[in-house]
């Protein structure tokens, strides 16, 4: 660690881990759910604990990256935070929006939009919370001696997300129109420009763990940020086949969305080339690890598998699936939960002196989580093309359905309980490294 305002990462980190361990608990309240045991169900119904289990996904996903930008920028950039003060006010302030937003699912107190449920009023929070982050970590940039194509990607990417979180403000009592700015939001983010974050963050994590030259990592940033908005932007129009959106998003969404995969395939292939031709023997070699993992899972999960029932002639059938399901825990597990998982791999021992990536309990967690959450997808899929085959096909009552496909939900839970004893186990490694020291210089990079 250079400076002494990274430091303000460790709270966005620290409560990144408090929210995707409240994330698993609703997820197993809705898995359970799923085999006839909802007991919970007088407390926490099936539409509470999914809106919960996507929102917590959404901001502890958001804190993440909000706590990487804090520790990546000054450290490029060659100087302090800007704002110390204002990036912890808008750390509290964030916590404040997500516990708020919790509580008030639990009471009805929402909008009722898939990854927007939270209340208007919360919405204008968060976009006086997102105003003063980017306004922190851009002056810092601007005032920056040193300015890096990585740094510049990652703010642009940040940027862009506050930026396109406008639309899905847009009120509007036409389900269709609502649905077509709703999409503005949730696609353009994970399916656009999060890619760049993603690959901001991940030029950094293989600069300092291979050794590889800035400008040879750097330059597959171009590549990577040229096919994201080549197929990302227009890729959108797979979300609007039946929505009541004009026919010609069937074959502009069906084409663009077969690129979509070209950009994580050159995630990974960018990550396993750096990692490959890396001459550094970096003592830290479990966050490099975790970034190879975040490129592989990445292409598979969003690349490989959204392609799969995206084209309109499958889409047809597996919208609305657990099909969806599939795609969706991998893609978000691979391209971004695993990639900041990454970075506080690397951050850590950084921040506080304890290097504890090199123990059994941390090698473990990496293992058990990936191979859970494969195994999970496993689950999620088989249980997605049993679904689609009785209801779609064979015309099966939904109910029906849903009896006939609780065995693969005995086996997704037994998946998720591996998975979750990876994260407890990262969790605690994290805990154990304790807090921040105010020890400066990269004493581990060297």
């Amino acid at each position: 660690m250079k400076f002494k305002s990274q430091k303000i990462a460790y709270n966005f980190f620290a409560f990144a881990m408090l929210l995707l361990v409240l994330q698993i608990v609703y997820g197993f309240i809705m898995g359970f759910a799923r085999i006839g045991m909802d007991g919970l169900h007088q407390w926490i119904p099936f539409n509470v604990a999914r809106a919960t289990h996507t929102n917590l996904l959404v901001v502890w996903l958001l804190a993440g990256f909000m706590g990487a930008a804090y520790y990546i920028i000054p450290e490029e950039g060659d100087r302090e935070l800007e704002w110390p003060w204002l990036a912890q006010i808008q750390f509290w302030s964030l916590a404040v929006v997500a516990v708020s937003a919790v509580i008030g699912f639990h009471f009805n107190i929402w909008e009722g939009r898939k990854f927007l449920e939270i209340p208007r009023e919360l919405d204008y929070l968060v976009v006086v919370n997102v105003l003063a982050f980017i306004a922190n970590i851009g002056t810092t940039l601007y005032k920056s001696k040193i300015k890096t194509t990585t740094s510049g990607i990652l703010f642009f990417g940040l940027f862009a997300a506050a930026l396109f979180y406008l639309p899905g403000m847009i009120d509007s009592d036409n389900q269709t129109v609502d649905s077509f700015w709703r999409w503005w939001v949730v696609h353009l983010w994970v399916e656009g420009v999060w890619e760049l974050i993603m690959g901001g963050i991940l030029s950094f994590l293989l600069i300092k763990l291979t050794g590889i030259d800035r400008e040879v990592i750097e330059k597959w940033l171009y590549v990577i940020v040229g096919l994201t908005f080549l197929s990302g932007i227009l890729g959108i129009g797979h979300h609007y086949y039946y929505i009541g959106a004009p026919n010609y998003w069937l074959w502009i969404g069906g084409a663009f969305s077969a690129l979509e995969p070209l950009a994580f395939l050159g995630m990974a292939v960018f990550a396993i080339t750096m990692s490959k031709k890396g001459g550094r023997n970096h003592p830290n070699k479990l966050a490099l690890k975790w970034s190879i993992a975040c490129s592989i899972l990445s292409f598979v999960g969003a690349g490989f598998l959204g392609f799969a029932h995206t084209l309109p002639s499958i889409n047809i059938w597996t919208h609305g699936t657990l099909i969806t399901g599939m795609h969706g825990h991998l893609a978000f597990w691979g391209a971004y939960a695993s990639l900041i998982l990454a970075f506080i791999t690397y951050a850590i021992p950084q921040m506080t002196g304890r290097k504890l990536y090199d123990s059994g309990l941390a090698e473990y967690a990496f293992w058990a989580s990936n191979i859970g959450m494969v195994s999970m997808t496993v689950a999620f899929g088989v249980a997605g093309v049993a679904q689609v085959v009785l209801e779609r096909r064979m015309g099966m009552d939904f109910l029906a359905t849903q009896t006939e496909i609780q065995p693969h939900f005995v086996g997704l839970l037994l998946a998720a309980t591996l998975f979750t004893t990876g994260i407890l186990s990262y969790v605690w490694v994290f805990m154990k490294a304790g807090l921040p020291t105010n020890r400066l210089g990269e004493v581990y990079d060297k």
